[in-house]
């Protein structure tokens, strides 16, 4: 079958390189460590076939480079097996990137379950390795994302002043409410996980206590940015609850201080998400290889109501600057 021509997007006449944020993979032989089937989503065997299929699909989508990133699998494994799942991972992106630099950047895989380790981790794969920084789930077994034994990760992720891209696992402990029709553990789910994991942060004063923080979230942030209002009252109006962490500033404020991909849908969606947290924090994200929005690109091209400064910035303009993609 004959390749499709690479697709090229413009804006104003002018080309632009677009960037996809929130890409998936998986490295077989990582994953088999942990004795898990990788099925059909394969990537670092067969470089060769199965980096064509994905080149073709970004072509025909009009996606420059990707931002690989691999879901957490490991934040249950013993310490020797979780140091070995990262490393063949970290190692196999760096490689894949290299080969394709002008295509591919990725974010290093850490180990949260250790925090000093994870942050040893990110800074090699970022210095050594020259990745673009960290892939994270929601939350780590049962430990939320602002509980203190993290500190040293974030406070790493500050000093090297990278981005850290947040992808949800979903809400296990729902999972008697989740079942049925709708798919609901991952429909529901995963932007619920986001939406909890972000607000603990806000709430407990991480992000006060790393002002310097790069977060990227998936799925435009799960439901936090769509009924961030009601978070600004929250304590005002049941000041019993509050347990005595004083924020430095209402709760939707740091909502304009993080990022956060365009994996929403609709128009509307996007045009509410950019009123919420600023435009310039928005950045394409298109969940590939899953299909939940194979125009993604189109989806930033035909919103209404946005600057053609503005459409370049979610293309891929923000993430370039985040990732050092030039």
């Amino acid at each position: 079958m004959q390749a499709s021509p690479r697709r090229e997007v413009a804006v104003g006449g002018r080309r632009v390189k677009t960037i996809d944020i929130h890409a998936h993979c998986v490295i077989p032989e990582a994953q088999e460590l942990l004795g898990i089937p990788t099925r059909d989503m394969r990537f670092g065997r067969g470089i060769d076939e199965v980096g064509a299929q994905r080149l073709q699909v970004m072509d025909e989508q009009g996606i420059d480079v990707e931002a690989l990133s691999i879901n957490p699998t490991w934040y249950r494994a013993e310490r020797s097996i979780a140091e070995r799942v990262v490393s063949i991972q970290n190692e196999r992106l760096a490689e894949y990137c290299a080969a394709n630099p002008d295509r591919f950047v990725a974010f290093a895989s850490v180990a949260l379950q250790f925090p000093e380790l994870a942050a040893q981790q990110l800074v090699h794969a970022v210095k050594q390795l020259g990745l673009r920084g960290a892939a994270v789930g929601a939350t780590v077994g049962e430990d939320e994302f602002a509980n203190p034994k993290f500190h040293p990760f974030w406070e790493q992720a500050e000093n090297l002043g990278v981005l850290i891209f947040v992808h949800p696992q979903g809400t296990p402990e729902l999972s008697r409410r989740l079942g049925g029709n709708g798919w609901l553990v991952n429909t529901i789910g995963n932007p619920l996980d986001t939406t909890i994991a972000l607000s603990h942060m806000i709430f407990e004063g991480t992000l006060d206590r790393f002002p310097g923080l790069k977060l990227c979230s998936a799925h435009g942030g799960g439901y936090l940015p769509s009924y961030a209002a009601r978070s600004d009252y929250a304590l005002r109006i049941h000041p019993e609850m509050d347990t005595g962490v004083r924020l430095q500033k209402a709760p939707t404020e740091y909502l304009r201080e993080m990022y956060f991909d365009t994996l929403i849908f609709t128009s509307e969606a996007l045009r509410h998400l950019a009123a919420e947290v600023g435009v310039n924090q928005l950045m394409l994200g298109t969940d590939h290889p899953y299909p939940w929005q194979p125009a993604s690109v189109d989806h930033i091209l035909q919103a209404e109501g946005f600057t053609d400064q503005e459409r370049i910035a979610m293309l891929g303009g923000t993430a370039a600057n985040l990732l050092g993609v030039s």
